[in-house]
């Protein structure tokens, strides 16, 4: 894990590596499982100094596929997810949760930016639902933003000390991210 661990901060410094935030922040909003806070932390580490640069590529990024998941709600809804509504029995459920949606839409997508919520689930269902996409902008932006910047905040100040805590427990913390994506699915799956 060590030599994993180095790889991770080394690969952190080279000019690529933003692109390849960009790019997981982007498809992790609709579709992608992992976050992309396994490679923001990294980089940050890497570059404290650019901290506030690197969570405002990952926010925006994170934004605009956000944006493709919207989509993905709004036009296949109809094709992929009615058909499962059906099929479970759950249109009374999927109507309750739709009163919930309007009533509460810019609170939830701006929730599901900041907790381990899957967001790409937050960006379908705002779509499905026809979300006012301004809310969902704005939502989207002080969720994503909340988030990465609090990450961004957190270790630029204490960079050295988690730094080194992450060195001496790297198969510690790719296990914990592991078992909070797929304990969210669990959970999420179970309601």
């Amino acid at each position: 894990m060590r030599q994993l661990y180095e790889w991770t901060i080394k690969q952190s410094n080279k000019k690529s590596a933003l692109w390849i935030l960009s790019a997981v922040a982007f498809v992790e909003s609709s579709v992608f499982p992992i976050p992309p806070d396994v490679l923001l932390i990294p980089i940050i580490l890497a570059s404290r100094n650019k901290a506030w640069m690197v969570a405002a590529i990952c926010s925006v990024s994170s934004v605009a596929g956000g944006f493709v998941g919207y989509l993905l709600g709004y036009y296949l809804f109809g094709v992929f997810g009615q058909p499962l509504v059906d099929f479970y029995g759950y249109q009374d459920k999927l109507l309750l949760f739709e009163e919930y949606y309007n009533d509460w839409g810019g609170w939830i997508v701006a929730a599901g930016g900041v907790t381990p919520l899957p967001y790409k689930l937050v960006t379908i269902a705002s779509g499905a639902l026809h979300l006012d996409p301004w809310i969902f902008f704005i939502a989207s932006m002080a969720g994503r933003g909340l988030r990465f910047f609090l990450v961004a905040a957190l270790l630029w100040y204490f960079g050295p000390s988690i730094k080194k805590l992450l060195g001496q427990n790297f198969g510690l913390f790719l296990t914990l991210v592991l078992v909070t994506v797929v304990a969210t699915f669990f959970i999420l799956g179970l309601l």
